[in-house]
């Protein structure tokens, strides 16, 4: 079984292990960088785009549901329209076929 060692059994050892502890140099102008990174991190960020903007502001909880039901109404509009679209092509070729099969492909 392992015995636990205590650290402070020998101060002398202690004391030798402190100094031998080597301290890398800080690189120069370390705090300075350090206290800047650290405010550029707490300033809100600017967005870059007129579209960045615009997503931020409808990805925001009280807009979340008005901005779904708009793309659900959009995507309701536009496959509405685009049921017209091949109704109205459906209607014309089955009009051409009646009047002149021949030219149907």
């Amino acid at each position: 079984m392992k015995e636990k060692h205590d650290s402070t059994a020998d101060p002398q050892l202690s004391n030798l292990l402190r100094a031998a502890r080597v301290a890398p140099p800080m690189p120069p102008r370390f705090a300075p960088s350090v206290w800047h990174r650290i405010e550029k991190s707490e300033t809100p960020a600017t967005s870059a785009t007129w579209l960045d903007a615009l997503a931020t502001l409808i990805l925001r909880p009280r807009f979340a549901l008005s901005t779904a039901a708009a793309l659900l109404l959009a995507g309701v509009f536009l496959g509405t329209v685009a049921g017209w679209q091949t109704a109205r092509q459906e209607a014309q070729l089955n009009y051409l076929t009646a009047v002149a099969p021949h030219f149907v492909h």
